[in-house]
This record gives structure tokens, C-alpha cells and sequence, in this order.
């Protein structure tokens, strides 16, 4: 079973913000793939189904950011399960421009406490992660306003722009099921929607 994780925080008030924004792709793809009805899953909402005869998971973790890996640790009991090859976790990334994203089949956490708690539960750095861009102006680096940008409702303009690249993460989303991360980081290696690669 492939398990797709959408990292966000619970709650009305964060619906909108940059930070949900792995909310967004999960509930896209539970939408174009007509997956059944979220259900509660201990500390996650879930909904799973099949993308041609693969057996998917979705999953929405209830905990807050900084606590998302609480949802996942039990998929490492799971015979012939690995975090390496069947899990992805889709993340909003602060380091990317609005209008890009990147998938990676390892890497660090970045500074993001959603893939910190991660990485503690799961014990590796080795799982797949699709990032989107949500980056800010480099005068809004700065430690303490960074919270409050990624925390902040995110504008009209940017949200297009994420929304824009949709349809193309759908097609690296359903490539990463079906070949794995090499192919789909070969095929699409994040350019701005519009854009040939």
C-alpha cells in the first residue's frame, strides 16, 4: 500500500494559510482519484482507494504541524511496508518560490518541525516528499516573522498560482505510484506551471 500524506494543521482557522497547503493537494487527489469519504484513522483522517490496481492511502494527520509524525508510526509494523519506496509526503517549502515545486526521495527536514516530527517517528530521512513553493520575499526571512508567514493567510494571487500547478502534480503524484521517485524527479523537476521542463 502507497500512503500519501498532507502535512497541515487542524482547524477552520488554518484552512487558508501557506502552511496547509500538502491539505490542499491531499484533498485534490482524494477528489480526482473519487476516493471515498474521509474516515478517522487514530490522530488521522483517512481515505483510501485504488489508482488503477495500486491500493492508496491518504492521509491528513489531526495532530498539529509539529506533532504530524504521531499519525504515521504504525505503518512501520506493516509487513513488506517501506518508507523508502511507499511513503510520500506532500509539504508546503519555504525555500521554493510560489509556482515551483520539487519532488525528492530523501533529504534533510529542512527547518520544517512537520518533517522533523517526521523523520523522529519514522526513524529515516529515506521517504519521498513532494515540496511546494510558498516562499516569501527575503525581507520576510527573518527568524520570528517566518512563523507568522507560513501561519498567515496565503493571498488570492499565490493561491492561483499553487492551484495552477495541480493538474501537473497529479501526473507526478500518479507517476511516483506507479514507476517510483527516480523517473517522476527525472520527468518533472519543478518548473513554474507553463513552462517546459
Amino acid at each position: 500500500m502507497k500512503v500519501i500524506v498532507g502535512l497541515g494543521n487542524p482547524g477552520r482557522e488554518y484552512a487558508d494559510t501557506r502552511h496547509n497547503v500538502g491539505w490542499w493537494v491531499i484533498d485534490l487527489l482524494a477528489d480526482v482519484w473519487r476516493f471515498d469519504g474521509w474516515k478517522k484513522d487514530g490522530q488521522a483522517h483517512v481515505a483510501s482507494g485504488l489508482v488503477g490496481n495500486i491500493k492508496v492511502r491518504l492521509v491528513k494527520p489531526q495532530t498539529f504541524m509539529n506533532l504530524s509524525g504521531e499519525a504515521l508510526h504504525h505503518y512501520l509494523r506493516r509487513p513488506f511496508w517501506s518508507a523508502s519506496s511507499d511513503l510520500l509526503i506532500v509539504v508546503d517549502e519555504v525555500a521554493l518560490p510560489v509556482g515551483r515545486f520539487r519532488f525528492r526521495a530523501k533529504g534533510s527536514a529542512g527547518g520544517h518541525n512537520g518533517l522533523k516530527s517526521i523523520e523522529q517517528h519514522m526513524r529515516t530521512q529515506e521517504y519521498g516528499r513532494l515540496r511546494i513553493g510558498v516562499g516569501p520575499a527575503e525581507a520576510e526571512r527573518q527568524i520570528g516573522v517566518l512563523r507568522d508567514y507560513v501561519l498567515g493567510k496565503i493571498g488570492k494571487i499565490e493561491a492561483d498560482e499553487i492551484r495552477a500547478l495541480f493538474p501537473t502534480l497529479v501526473e507526478g503524484v500518479e507517476l511516483w505510484l506507479r514507476e517510483g521517485m527516480a523517473p517522476t524527479m527525472n520527468r518533472f523537476p519543478g518548473k513554474p506551471a507553463g513552462e517546459t521542463p
